[in-house]
């Protein structure tokens, strides 16, 4: 159990189980009702390990109706070197509670893996990642049982996707499914939603919006005033599943603004550049990976430290965002105006930036 006293905050993460408590502020000594915006150095780092992508060469995501946010199909950067990561992890001891892998490919495929889940734990920090899951086995899932919170498995509907599912199970590795909810995937979401035929054991199903950038298309899109959202919304929380239901922040607008069963004490807005950020295979730091294209609000890590980029402008500015956002509406602390980087995935029809 981890215990970090913020300037007017207290956070709790513990390590076991990954449940994370966060206080109100404090004021003259005493806790108020009032979520803090911000912490002074992000609680969690998505770390880009992977500069290229052997599953999104070989088409399979396309093929699985995905289109990658990270435009694995064409990338082709050097992964992120070891002594670079164990960079990174030596100025976040003692402030960072966890690191998610990523980057343009499978975290499990870098040459150096073993040791960057070692750095991790060394330093006090959960390791966590997302995999596609084509190069998954038993050994691999014996080596995230060791070190990781928890991997999720992309949904790419094929047997190596059940292949891997299986391999983390048996290993007794706490795995999610990332399901991206498109024009072309909410149909069959709809309907293993009300089927509940997710495959058994996993520990939650937790929907990514498709969002417009890297391989991902504009008519993959989904629009507010689509009847499937609200269908899918509805069916997403109304409980009873065999396995929990989670959501991207990108969601929160949607969930919000069309499903009356939500819990508004349940839901988390974008902590892009509040709470989390992301660092590129190259070491460039944004406050979200979906800025991994243009790198709009890039600070270069070869020329700054994690903390100066955390007070950096160019991270104010991207804050801006949540702090002017739909000034008027009753549900703003709750979604903030949704995602800056992606204005048109925002699943609400009173949306003001």
């Amino acid at each position: 159990m981890r215990i970090r006293k913020d300037k007017d905050f207290i956070s709790i993460f513990d390590e076991a189980t990954g449940q994370y408590i966060r206080s109100g502020t404090f004021q003259d000594g005493k806790e108020t009702a009032q979520d803090p915006f911000m912490a002074s150095f992000p609680e969690l780092l998505d770390v880009g390990v992977m500069g290229h992508c052997i599953h999104g060469k070989s088409g399979l995501c396309l093929k699985a109706g995905v289109e990658c946010y990270q435009d694995g199909l064409h990338a082709g950067a050097p992964n992120m070197a070891l002594e670079d990561f164990r960079e990174i992890v030596r100025q976040c001891i003692g402030n960072t509670y966890q690191i998610a892998l990523g980057g343009c490919g499978d975290p499990d495929q870098h040459e150096h893996f073993p040791e960057i889940l070692e750095l991790c734990r060394r330093a006090g920090i959960v390791p966590n990642f997302t995999t596609s899951g084509l190069g998954m086995t038993l050994e691999l899932a014996r080596l995230c049982k060791e070190y990781c919170g928890a991997v999720a498995v992309s949904w790419y509907r094929s047997p190596y996707t059940l292949k891997a599912i299986d391999c983390l199970l048996r290993a007794g590795v706490r795995t999610n499914i990332h399901y991206v909810v498109s024009k072309g995937t909410i149909d069959e979401a709809v309907t293993r939603l009300r089927e509940d035929s997710f495959p058994a054991g996993v520990n939650a199903i937790v929907f990514l919006l498709h969002k417009p950038v890297g391989l991902g298309s504009q008519r993959q899109v989904l629009r507010a005033d689509d009847p499937k959202v609200k269908e899918f919304l509805s069916l997403a929380c109304a409980g009873g599943h065999r396995y929990k239901i989670g959501f991207d922040s990108c969601t929160i607008p949607g969930l919000v603004a069309q499903s009356s069963e939500i819990d508004m004490d349940s839901v988390d807005t974008c902590e892009g550049g509040r709470w989390s950020a992301y660092i590129t295979a190259d070491m460039k730091m944004l406050p979200c990976s979906f800025d991994n294209q243009q790198q709009r609000w890039a600070v270069d890590l070869r020329n700054h430290t994690i903390q100066e980029a955390w007070d950096s402008p160019v991270f104010e500015e991207f804050r801006e965002h949540f702090r002017r956002s739909c000034p008027e509406c009753e549900y703003r602390q709750a979604c903030m105006g949704g995602c800056p980087i992606c204005p048109e995935i925002v699943l609400c029809d009173k949306h003001t930036a």
